[in-house]
């Protein structure tokens, strides 16, 4: 019965799952999500939207990345269609914007590798994270 009640949907649920549908592999905020229904047609309460993305981190069809304890989680839709990233997931963050970059690169992976035979250190993916500046902050110096 408790799985039966988890699955429970309402209007405002399949509205913002819907919208996550269309921005598969991109990264977003609570914040950004509350927003974007905030300037549509279709506003849903910010507690509704921080309530089912927990939901949706919880039944797998979102997940979420903590990347430091300063800022907001961010999350991504997983297509479950779709290739995701369960296990290499790496992230750039602009130290001045704060934008947070989703990384998949053949590099990370090298160095990944070299530091586990040569250092025998084991990287984690889900929660490295390159702090630098993004090219919209680089250009605007």
């Amino acid at each position: 019965m408790a799985s039966q009640l988890n699955r429970y949907k309402t209007r405002q649920r399949d509205i913002l799952e819907n919208y996550l549908k269309t921005i598969p592999g991109v990264h977003f905020t609570a914040a950004e999500i509350v927003e974007y229904f905030r300037a549509g047609d279709a506003p849903i309460g910010q507690a509704t939207i921080y309530r089912q993305l927990e939901k949706m981190v919880s039944e797998g069809t979102v997940k979420k990345y903590v990347i430091d304890g300063i800022s907001a989680a961010c999350f991504e839709y997983v297509d479950p269609k779709a290739h995701n990233c369960n296990s290499e997931c790496y992230h750039c963050k602009c130290v001045k914007c704060g934008k947070l970059i989703h990384l998949h690169c053949g590099e990370v992976l090298a160095l990944r590798s070299h530091l586990a035979a040569h250092h025998q250190f084991t990287l984690d993916p889900v929660r490295t994270v390159f702090y630098g500046l993004c090219d919209q902050c680089k250009n605007a110096e």
